[in-house]
């Protein structure tokens, strides 16, 4: 059929394209840069937890936790702007243990020394709060979040404001009656910062590469079981520092003259060594470590014959590496007497190590 009029022709092109093209190509943004958006916030988020793990380090390292005493979780972001309002502070702090049985010796210039690094530490945490908050608020507005998948990322914000509380009642606990926190609190609050890091980095990754779909790789429950030993190790390692255990048996691989010290049941009931008594706790957190990293070391070359994915290769080497470099950064923070660089290291790495984890973990769910 011949068509003389150029404007049917045309109207008649434009009725079948409206009718051919697929609805699909009408969906802007589409699933998949819903998905990576979403995907990118999650590691922005990730980023600022470790952020905040590496300036926590520093924070207790260099005995700054305690030194700003009024909580103000709102109202509190500006730090004092003038003299007068330095003095005042000051006056509250001179009224903590930390003052009367610690650091007397200052005047208010040795105090602005200290609270700077607390003071950047709780503001980070108010940025890392906001920088979650609204992204989640804009993200379910434009529906790129569901209502079915919101509960996760509630979730994530009800731990992280739970780790928040709990680093209040940490620093607390030291405004008492000596000027020590509670080791148990201030494990506490690192596991749950590295648990609300595991939560978005997961979710993250299920994003940007996939969710878990089908049977697993076989090599899936080891590695389970492997990360668990990590993130136990880790918890034993928050209550060293806790203890400042690592200022005892500065050497290594014994413990003075000890490969295993005599006193490790010097408490009653015998339980409380674990946690309680710094030799047992440093013994312990020796021996898990070396645990982790022989079973890592043996995963890695029993991974070199198996059938893995781009993805979780890169991950059985990130995982030895991060392993490796941990031991090292382990080793040297006992014999040197925990420099404060190479004790934040540690703890950092501690970090990259569980990351590792969960990146091989999330590549073997999805092959």
């Amino acid at each position: 059929m011949q068509l003389d009029n150029p404007s049917a022709a045309a109207a008649m092109i434009a009725r079948h394209s409206k009718t051919t093209l697929p609805p699909v190509m009408n969906q802007i943004p589409d699933t998949r840069n819903r998905d990576k958006a979403i995907g990118t916030w999650l590691l922005i988020c990730c980023g600022l937890v470790f952020a905040m793990v590496v300036l926590g380090g520093f924070t207790r390292l260099t005995g700054s936790g305690l030194s700003m005493a009024e909580w103000r979780p709102i109202m509190g972001t500006l730090p004092p702007l003038s003299e007068a309002e330095w003095d005042r502070v000051f006056e509250i702090y001179k009224q903590t243990p930390e003052f009367r049985q610690v650091n007397s010796h200052m005047d208010v210039h040795d105090f602005k020394g200290i609270f700077w690094l607390e003071y950047l530490h709780r503001l980070l945490g108010r940025l890392l709060g906001f920088a979650f908050v609204l992204p989640l608020v804009y993200f379910v507005a434009r529906k790129y979040i569901s209502w079915r998948q919101l509960p996760w990322y509630l979730l994530m914000f009800a731990l992280g404001g739970l780790q928040a509380v709990i680093g209040k009642i940490m620093v607390a606990s030291g405004q008492v009656d000596a000027p020590q926190v509670s080791h148990y609190k201030l494990t506490a609050h690192l596991s749950a910062a590295f648990l609300v890091f595991a939560l978005m980095f997961w979710r993250a990754q299920s994003l940007l590469y996939g969710f878990p779909g089908g049977r697993p790789h076989p090599w899936y429950p080891r590695t389970i079981a492997l990360t668990a030993l990590i993130a136990v190790t880790i918890v034993s390692g928050g209550f060293v520092a806790g203890l400042d255990a690592g200022l005892i048996y500065n050497t290594f691989p014994k413990m003075g003259d000890y490969w295993i010290p005599p006193d490790l049941m010097a408490l009653e009931p015998a339980w409380r060594n674990l946690f309680d008594h710094r030799p047992t706790v440093q013994f312990d957190h020796r021996v898990l470590a070396i645990v982790t990293f022989a079973l890592v070391v043996l995963y890695w070359f029993r991974a070199k014959g198996a059938a893995f994915s781009r993805h979780a290769r890169i991950g059985v080497n990130a995982l030895l590496a991060t392993a490796v470099l941990q031991v090292l950064l382990g080793i040297l923070t006992v014999v040197l007497a925990v420099p404060t660089l190479l004790a934040v290291g540690h703890q950092a790495n501690a970090l990259l190590l569980l990351t590792s984890a969960l990146y091989l973990l999330h590549g073997l769910r999805r092959d």
